[in-house]
């Protein structure tokens, strides 16, 4: 409680033409107006947000750009710029680490960074693991990480000695659950779109891999004899087929980590119910995907399943939508 202060925080040193695009998600410093008791009468309470400092941000290299026209606004949704949007908005100065897979796309962020933004208050770097490394073992006053879980567990462990806050984006195996009363043409579309025609599998709320009853899938001639699809490489140009792996084991590598490729498996129940035990069996999805008409399935997995995100008889539409949380 602060009595007879103020204390505000503001842009306005900004360089003219610098960070303008910061003044539609800027809100200036808000100052809560409390109510205070008689031990403090006559006193006045406000409480004052204010930033936190310095911030890194290191960001993943699949979506470092991607520009979306939704309801005539023009969106800024990207998995580097988005963080450092809002970090800037809220009065902090930013050190932006894109991804050294990415090479060309770092280059690109470093130049235009440098061409149109204040410097002093955003800074690219570049680098691979030993600047990464290096870069955790300093103080910061918040990190905010986009990638995988594994360099998620170092994050924590290098910033343990600060106590530094972090706010990790895993990722996830977001499911495709298809029950057997739908229009399997239309629900296929609909997971390619959201598989293959999302960044060709390389989206974390791509469907990551399908979960339907075997009476239902096998009733096709085809598919019973465990055919897979697809499965063509051309390692000169690094291009994979989009390919379908029926009935992998559960416990096998594409199962456990997020394959962020085209590659979809197809698991099979005896019962659509079983879904929710081999979905909860792992860890939370970024997005879970149900295909139905019956309504009480509907209501069993909301109830039942824990994701960032639940789509009926769709898939990342969510993501499209400005009024939902990304």
């Amino acid at each position: 409680m602060q009595i007879g202060a103020e204390g505000t925080a503001s842009m306005d040193e900004t360089p003219k033409g610098k960070l303008s695009f910061v003044s539609h998600f800027y809100m200036p410093s808000i100052q809560l107006q409390v109510k205070t008791s008689l031990i403090s009468f006559p006193s006045s309470a406000t409480i004052v947000s204010e930033p936190l400092g310095l911030v890194l941000v290191i960001s993943a290299w699949n979506f470092p750009f991607v520009e979306l026209l939704l309801w005539s606004i023009c969106l800024i949704t990207t998995l580097s710029l988005d963080p450092v949007v809002g970090a800037i908005a809220a009065g902090n100065a930013v050190v932006l680490k894109p991804s050294e897979s990415a090479p060309d796309t770092s280059s690109l962020l470093a130049k235009l960074v440098e061409k149109y933004m204040d410097t002093s208050a955003v800074k690219v770097v570049e680098g691979a693991v030993a600047l990464t490394t290096a870069l955790l073992h300093q103080k910061w006053d918040k990190i905010f990480y986009t990638g995988g879980s594994e360099v998620g567990h170092i994050v924590l462990t290098c910033v343990a000695t600060h106590l530094t806050p972090v706010v990790l984006e895993l990722g996830g195996k977001c499911p495709a659950v298809l029950d057997s009363n739908i229009n399997l043409k239309v629900a296929v579309r609909r997971i390619i779109a959201g598989k293959w025609g999302c960044n060709n599998g390389q989206a974390c709320i791509s469907p990551d891999y399908i979960i339907t009853t075997k009476d239902f899938l096998l009733d096709d001639a085809q598919v019973s004899g465990k055919i897979v699809c697809g499965g063509e490489r051309d390692i000169l140009n690094i291009k994979i087929a989009p390919t379908l792996i029926l009935d992998v084991s559960r416990d096998s590598v594409v199962m456990d980590e997020e394959i962020f490729d085209p590659i979809l498996p197809i698991l099979t129940v005896d019962k659509i119910e079983e879904s929710f035990g081999v979905i909860n069996g792992k860890e939370k999805p970024l997005a879970a995907y149900l295909f139905t008409n019956d309504k009480k399935l509907e209501e069993k997995f909301v109830r039942n399943i824990s994701a960032g995100g639940i789509i009926i008889n769709d898939t990342i539409l969510h993501f499209l939508e400005p009024g939902l949380p990304l």
